[in-house]
């Protein structure tokens, strides 16, 4: 027989339910709050581009932030060889850095190699259903890759590689709005790959 809940009961479940979305809502406002942190570092950094500037002391300050800003345990960014063809580990953040950094791989391989062939960005959940992943890096470094982010640097219309986020901590899952951000960081971390190469050729 069918017993209708007490006032009582729903009433603690319906605080219970406001506690979980004031939670949820102070967990956005906090990660906005290191985003925005982040874009203002970022941003500072370019505008003070130099010709001393070390372009690999910059670009690993950039992936620091915004793998801050996105809650991302791991990530990297990977700069096109032209003359390969190739993508190159230029700089890792996360278990695996020291090992990683300096890896190749060709472009179109995985879904970093995708994104550096398409200039397209994407946002994947699971990346086991996902049949442009490929598990060569995971296999022969010992991580597990569970999710990811990943965008192209562009510039001008040139490729000059990818930045990907990977693995949002605490198992939680990356959002429209982390790949926006990651785009936007991608825009300034092109630009100054590509300030700095103009001003080092002006000097020469």
């Amino acid at each position: 027989m069918y017993k209708p809940s007490s006032p009582l009961s729903v009433l603690q479940s319906e605080n219970e339910q406001l506690r979980n979305e004031n939670r949820l809502l102070k967990e956005e406002v906090a990660s906005l709050h290191r985003a925005f942190a982040s874009m203002l570092k970022l941003i500072q950094m370019v505008e003070s581009a130099s010709p001393d500037s070390d372009i690999f002391d910059l670009l690993d300050t950039i992936l620091e932030a915004i793998l801050t800003g996105i809650e991302a345990s791991d990530g990297s960014i990977m700069l096109v060889d032209e003359e390969t063809n190739e993508l190159v580990f230029v700089l890792v953040s996360g278990s695996v850095r020291d090992k990683l950094t300096g890896h190749r791989m060709p472009i179109g391989t995985g879904i970093a190699g995708w994104v550096a062939h398409k200039g397209e960005p994407v946002i994947v959940p699971n990346v086991n259903l996902d049949p442009r992943f490929s598990r060569s890096v995971d296999l022969n470094f010992k991580f597990k890759t569970q999710s990811l982010l990943c965008v192209p640097l562009i510039y001008e219309g040139r490729i000059l590689g990818v930045l990907q986020g990977l693995n949002k901590i605490q198992g939680k899952n990356f959002v429209p709005g982390d790949l926006t951000l990651l785009q936007v960081v991608a825009h300034l971390a092109a630009e100054s790959i590509t300030r700095i190469e103009a001003i080092m050729e002006e000097d020469q």
